[in-house]
């Protein structure tokens, strides 16, 4: 996984485990913006979260985070 996108995957969940707890569910969608800007790293982070880990549409903040660090 690039350096780039392990860094938006970690800033996204503890922002939003600080905003909404450790419950708090994201999917990988959470990590880009509303429009297809990169979608390399958007196939990348698709092929890691289903392809990789077979994790549900929407998983654990925390879950993801330990994942990847």
């Amino acid at each position: 996984m690039q350096k780039v996108l392990r860094d938006k995957i970690i800033e996204v969940c503890n922002k939003k485990i600080k905003e909404k707890g450790d419950n708090v569910g994201v999917s990988f969608y959470a990590f880009f913006a509303n429009k297809n800007d990169n979608p390399e790293l958007l196939m990348e982070a698709a092929t890691w979260w289903i392809m990789e880990h077979k994790l549900d549409h929407f998983e654990k903040a925390v879950k993801v985070k330990s994942l990847v660090e």
